[in-house]
């Protein structure tokens, strides 16, 4: 069994992933500085400044989502450039109406529960890591077999085992 087999049997890279809960605890503490005043944690702007900063985490991270997916959907003639941009523009609009809601609330509870801050970013940890594979996997799955062969021979080249992230490092899968 192949290794492009084998990932497609786990992900299906016909399928356009969207922005999730991983990305929920990063966008809470995302705050873009509107005012140049160094933050505030006064009420209005601190959440006015923390849902625009979680907008933007939410709009960022769809977008490379998307852009990588539909690239490799591209890639194989399934869509055009035309159909790739309107897709990757409406899956960032979707995803900015939920990153705004997210963030607008854990901006309030933040603001009633300063405390959270910490829990919140250890959880953000956890969920950058979630995403970061799967902007990983995007970009792989927009790679044609030769160019895999090349990063994973690169990879083990510089000591790197990029089959763990792929196949979860289980014994008798073949990266090649």
């Amino acid at each position: 069994m192949s290794l492009s087999e084998t990932m497609s049997s786990d992900r299906d890279p016909f399928r356009i992933p969207q922005a999730g809960i991983e990305v929920a605890p990063l966008a809470g503490l995302a705050s873009i500085d509107l005012n140049a005043n160094g933050g505030s944690f006064s009420g209005g702007e601190f959440v006015t400044e923390s849902t625009l900063g979680g907008v933007v985490v939410y709009a960022i991270y769809q977008a490379l989502l998307t852009g990588l997916r539909t690239e490799a959907l591209r890639k194989r003639g399934a869509i055009n450039r035309a159909v790739q941009i309107q897709m990757i523009a409406f899956t960032v609009w979707e995803s900015v109406k939920q990153g705004a809601a997210v963030s607008l609330l854990l901006g309030v509870v933040l603001l009633v529960f300063p405390w959270l801050a910490f829990p919140l970013s250890v959880l953000g940890l956890v969920g950058m890591g979630k995403a970061s594979l799967d902007l990983f996997h995007a970009f792989w799955d927009g790679l044609d077999e030769l160019q895999r062969a090349e990063l994973l021979a690169a990879a083990m080249e510089a000591g790197v085992n990029l089959r763990r992230f792929l196949d979860g490092d289980q014994p008798g899968i073949q990266a090649v």
